[in-house]
Parts: C-alpha cells; structure tokens; sequence
C-alpha cells in the first residue's frame, strides 16, 4: 500500500541569502537543506537586492532544486552612504569593516549614525516591512503555510514577522541570531532617549507576539527568559558534517620543517584586533629563527586595515597571508590545515553572551582554538566542554606566551592535536531535527 505524505510549508523570512556570503547566510541556508527531510518545505522570502558584504556563489548549490524562493526589492539606505563616503574620501575597505564602534569616526560618519539609529527604526531594512507584508499577506491567501520564521538581524525581518503573524493567525518564530537592545553595537548608535524606549518597548512586544522564540546562545536564552513568557528554545549554530567528509589533513599535526599556520575566517573588525597576539608571536619570532621561518599568519575573510597594519607594525609583515574572502569549502580546507585557528571576539561586556557561527566550525575542524576575549563567558563554556581550546584575557600577555610555546613544541613533535570530543549535537542535521520538532509542535492540533 502506498501512502503518500504531504510536506508542511514553512514560510522563513530572511535577509540574508546566496549569492550573499558570509555567517549570517549559513544558519538558515543549511536548515532549508535539511528540513525536508524532516517533512518540512521551506519558502524563502528574501530581498531581490540586498546589501552585500561578501558574494558566496557556492552556497546556493547547498539549497535544495525544489526550494521555492520568493524575492522582492527593497530600497537600501546603506548603499546611499557607502557612495557618499567613498567620494568623501574613504577607501572601500574602511566603509565596508568599519563598525559602528570605531574610533576617530569622521563628521560625516557620525551624522549617519545619527540618522541610522533615530530615523531609521529598528534598522536601515525598515523601509521593506510594510511592501513585504503586503506582498506575503497576497501570496499566503494563494499559497497557504503551517508555519512563519523570521530570522535576525536585521530586526525588520521580525517586524514582518510580527505583523504577518496577526494578519495570518499563523503562528511564528521569531529566531535571533543575535540580540536586539543588548547587541554589543546598539549603545554606540547615538540614540535618543525616546529612540531607546522606542526599541525597548519594540523588543518586548515581538518577544512577547511570538509563538516561541529561538536563541543560538545560552546566555542570550537566559536573557530572554527574564523578558517574557513565551517559550525560549536554543539551538545553536553549528556545522555541516558534508563540509567535512574527507581525511583530516596531515600537516596540520605538524613536523620539523611544515609550516605553523595561525588562521583567522571571517570578518575580523578593528575593535576585536588582539594586538597582544601580535606582540608574543613578534616577540617569539625574535627570539626563535626556526618558528619566525615556520610561522603563517592566514587571514580569510573581510580584514580592518587597522588590524592589517598592526601586524605589519609588530614586525610580522614577512609572515602575513591576508587572502581575502574564499568560497566557503576552501575557508573550511584552510581551517582543517591550520595548525592554530584563532578566535579574537570585540572588546565589548556584551560579548559576552555571544557565539560566534565559526566557532563550531572550528571545532568540526579538530585544530586548536585559541578564543581571546572574555573568559567566563558563552564562548569559553563551549571551548572547555569540548576540549578543543582555550579563552585567555585580551591582556593575559603571559598564559598566551605559554599556550603559543606549548602549541609550538606540539608542532614540533608532530603532535598537535585535539581530543575526538563529541560534538555531534553540533551538527547541522541534528539542529535540524530540533527545529523540525519545534514546528510540529507549534503546528500540532489536539
């Protein structure tokens, strides 16, 4: 007898999506590859032209043939001051990195943060939410979904979520990748005091409209716990065992004579530039010709020049590799062949409660993981459970000495190596299945 089974329709609200690269795409990229499987089809509704910090052609192989994606344009007032600042005179990178923290912002910069956090509410994608639920409002009465998932930041994507959900009664997750008032960035956007309560009041009422809401970080969860009564799920980001099916590369346990790689992915901003890591490798490279031969330092992904230069002023300008952003099969293959794999967070308390996407990536690539930044803090519980690193100080010059000469003696001997930790809850289709779970129970009827 053949029993035919009819898939549940997800509507996930996104605005990040290939050919967009970078982290922030990954999450839900990787879910909507893995979801029908778990009897769910994802709809992606997603901008037609988004703003674009990086361009990952290969991450669309990764979504399914039959994923239906619905596109619409949106007006982008960022794209409006990037032109405005590179004819005042800032280089392409420095518009591009540059975080709303920076130091010795221009005039010109400071009147655009000015105008983005008090005009521009919750952020710059604001002006999309009102034509994207008309739209979606017309294509659900056609189209009909079990089930609405916003995912942010950009905090508009809740917005819409929010509204659709009322208009809908469907029900609807509202999944933060990161946190809204207590994101490390919001106390530096120059708000007004109305603006701030504006966003407070703004945060409670999606918290509290939602059908559950979801967090990547246990800290974040406990956050929102403390804010409203809906359910507040975690699951983290985490990796894709397909990203990682072949042998683990030799080198990077090392030998007399191999390269010692020290690797960075991913955007590496100007506040969390780890300046004291430069000062113990310049400082070992003087005292240690074979390691000043051996040592790569590899940077993929978006560098602040700021960061660049500060390696380059601590001497080390002969061991850079700053190779920019990579297709993200070949940033995996250097993160297996790294023999250290180097996670600097921001010098910001909210830090934190942050995870960041790489690092469980880092952690499927079984090297190293030197975290630099707070040390009781969501990072550090993830680091020590594993087994695969460790977080030091941004001012502990001596215990980072140490870790490096450990590392390096290791290398040596050919043996720098992690433990066979199990991070299988890690796993993109393990995820999955939770947020699988988390729609069949939202969508379930007694």
């Amino acid at each position: 007898m053949y029993i035919c089974t009819i898939m549940k329709r997800v509507l996930i609200i996104s605005y990040y999506w290939p050919p967009t690269g970078g982290s922030g795409v990954q999450r839900w990229v990787k879910f909507a590859k893995y979801l029908p499987s778990e009897g769910w089809q994802p709809v992606i509704y997603t901008p037609e032209n988004p703003e674009q910090l990086a361009v990952d052609a290969s991450l669309e192989a990764e979504v399914p043939a039959e994923t239906e994606v619905l596109k619409t344009r949106i007006v982008e007032p960022y794209e409006m001051y990037k032109k405005i600042l590179r004819r005042s005179g800032h280089s392409k990178e420095a518009v591009e990195v540059n975080p709303v923290n920076a130091q010795n912002k221009s005039m010109l910069q400071k009147m655009a943060m000015w105008v983005r956090g008090n005009l521009f509410r919750p952020d710059p994608r604001c002006l999309w939410i009102g034509p994207s639920v008309r739209y979606l409002k017309k294509y659900l009465a056609e189209h009909p979904v079990d089930l609405i998932v916003s995912t942010g930041p950009p905090q508009s994507m809740h917005m819409i979520g929010l509204r659709l959900a009322k208009e809908t009664c469907l029900p609807w997750i509202a999944d933060f990748r990161d946190p809204w008032t207590k994101i490390f960035y919001f106390k530096h956007l120059q708000m007004t005091r109305s603006t701030v309560r504006w966003h407070e009041r703004m945060e409670t009422r999606l918290l509290d409209g939602a059908t559950a809401v979801v967090a990547v970080s246990p800290l974040v969860q406990q956050e929102f716990q403390a804010m409203t009564k809906t359910p507040v799920e975690l699951i983290t980001n985490g990796f894709d065992e397909n990203d990682f099916h072949a042998e683990p590369f030799a080198m990077a346990a090392g030998g007399p004579g191999m390269d010692f790689c020290i690797t960075h992915t991913g955007l590496f901003a100007a506040d969390g530039n780890p300046t004291v890591l430069w000062e113990v490798l310049a400082e070992k490279c003087a005292a240690d010709p074979a390691f000043n031969k051996a040592l790569k330092i590899k940077l993929i992904g978006k560098t602040d020049e700021q960061i660049l230069k500060a390696i380059c002023d601590a001497g080390l300008g002969e061991n850079l590799m700053n190779l920019g952003y990579l297709e993200h099969a070949r940033a995996i293959d250097e993160q297996r062949k790294a023999s250290l794999l180097i996670l600097p967070l921001r010098k910001e308390p909210e830090y934190k409660a942050v995870l960041p996407g790489k690092l469980f990536e880092y952690l499927a690539s079984f090297r190293p993981v030197l975290g630099i930044g707070q040390t009781d803090g969501a990072m550090s519980m993830i680091l020590n459970d594993s087994k695969a690193g460790i977080v030091l100080d941004w001012e502990d010059k001596a215990s980072l000495a140490s870790f490096i000469d450990r590392c390096w003696e290791k290398h040596l001997k050919g043996e720098l190596t992690v433990g066979d930790a199990d991070i299988s809850q890690f796993t993109r289709r393990n995820l999955t299945r939770r947020m699988a779970q988390l729609f069949d129970k939202l969508t379930s009827h007694p």
